[in-house]
């Protein structure tokens, strides 16, 4: 199926998300996401192109997803506050025939040389701001005719998404539908609190990060729920958009639970709407967890993953999770702990991680090295992350090969 279906099926009135002071209906989603698609086509853009998306975590970057993936094109979700050299290497290795700019993403663009991105022959920014050899995508979507969605199968590629891989430099990882919507549904699978419909999440992450991407925003709408969605995060903004808005799901790194636990000027009961609160990305402190809880009576669920497992691993699902695990491998994919000979090891011995399922990708772009590297002839991804398991199935990470 292609992914941009996830949320079809969701009563038209209920609200999808909420971001600068706009509420968006899933009915004004899907009307939204229709009229990107209408752009793209217009274009002469075709299924399978690489299409790039400089935005902040707003409506802007949320339609454009969307927008691409519905087009049956390939979203390449790249840092808008990364330097301009950069952008234009990853434009380059994707071979991206256009890129869809919001406002955070223009001063970056101004930068970029173009004559080292052939490919590149369509630039989409907002109204009211200036970039030579753009269009203005505002314009466009108000004049062209909505285009309906292509049919896309579970191998099919719907993103890349840049990370340094298990080791090295930066590569592009090969994300299909099957891939992302597999991790929705292990997601939703595994026991213990899940997200549900009536659930109004907050995102403070940044879109471009499978984290944010996959796990929050996907997520969200997979569940019919809705997203709050934060430019910048604030750690009192955050506690106020909590109070405002009734967060029941707040999912980010260790930082950020480490700077909320910090602050002052709030009551002890701010969080006390939260009712799934999850770290993942980097290793959680047993001492924010402890913080929290003891401040807030709220406890942080701690997940691992990594992007080529797009990304749900393993997480706690429940607050009788021993304190340290990363939880319990999530519904529908197989994890085992080996030793450098490749053998399981016993119960509470260290060894690397290694994941199989639907959820796993199908490799770097370009690079056959590194893919088989990371994916060895059975359909295991090797994580190089150590772990130990302790007698109840709990994982507990004890050196991770890079934060996520």
């Amino acid at each position: 199926m292609n992914l941009a279906i996830l949320f079809a099926d969701h009563p038209a009135e209920r609200t999808a998300i909420v971001t600068g002071g706009d509420r968006i209906t899933y009915g004004q989603l899907s009307a939204e996401v229709e009229k990107t698609r209408g752009v793209l086509v217009s274009l002469g853009l075709e299924p399978g192109d690489r299409v790039a998306i400089l935005c902040a975590t707003n409506f802007r970057f949320v339609r454009a997803w969307f927008g691409i993936l519905g087009a049956g094109m390939v979203a390449v979700p790249l840092n808008p506050q990364s330097p301009a050299p950069e952008i234009e290497r990853e434009l380059a290795q994707v071979g991206a025939k256009a890129v869809i700019a919001g406002p955070a993403g223009i001063g970056v663009l101004e930068q970029v040389d173009r004559s080292v991105v052939p490919t590149l022959k369509h630039v989409l920014r907002p109204s009211g701001v200036g970039l030579p050899d753009s269009v203005d995508l505002d314009v466009l979507r108000e004049t062209v005719e909505s285009a309906p969605m292509v049919e896309r199968a579970d191998g099919d590629l719907a993103c890349l998404m840049f990370t340094s891989g298990t080791a090295g430099a930066p590569k592009a990882a090969m994300l299909t539908h099957g891939n992302l919507a597999a991790n929705l549904r292990q997601n939703m699978a595994t026991s213990g609190k899940v997200v549900r419909p009536d659930d109004v999440g907050l995102c403070v992450l940044p879109l471009f990060h499978i984290m944010g991407l996959n796990s929050i925003l996907n997520l969200s709408l997979y569940a019919g729920a809705t997203l709050v969605l934060q430019e910048r995060f604030d750690p009192m903004t955050v506690f106020e958009t909590i109070a405002d808005e009734q967060i029941s799901v707040l999912v980010g790194p260790p930082t950020m639970w480490a700077a909320l636990s910090q602050v002052d000027l709030v009551a002890d009961d701010a969080l006390k709407t939260i009712r799934i609160a999850v770290s993942g990305a980097a290793t959680l402190p047993n001492r924010v967890v402890e913080e929290v809880a003891g401040r807030f009576g709220v406890r942080i669920l701690e997940g691992y993953g990594l992007t080529e497992a797009a990304p749900g691993v393993t997480r706690a699902t429940d607050d009788d999770t021993p304190i340290g695990s990363i939880g319990r491998p999530m519904a529908g994919m197989e994890v085992r702990i080996v030793d450098a000979a490749g053998d399981d090891v016993y119960i509470g011995d260290e060894g690397e991680i290694l994941v199989r399922g639907d959820n796993v990708f199908v490799g770097y772009l370009d690079d056959p090295e590194a893919t088989a590297r990371a994916i060895d002839p059975q359909g295991w991804l090797h994580t190089g992350d150590i772990a130990v398991v302790d007698d109840d199935g709990f994982v507990f990470i004890v050196d991770r090969a890079k934060d996520l």
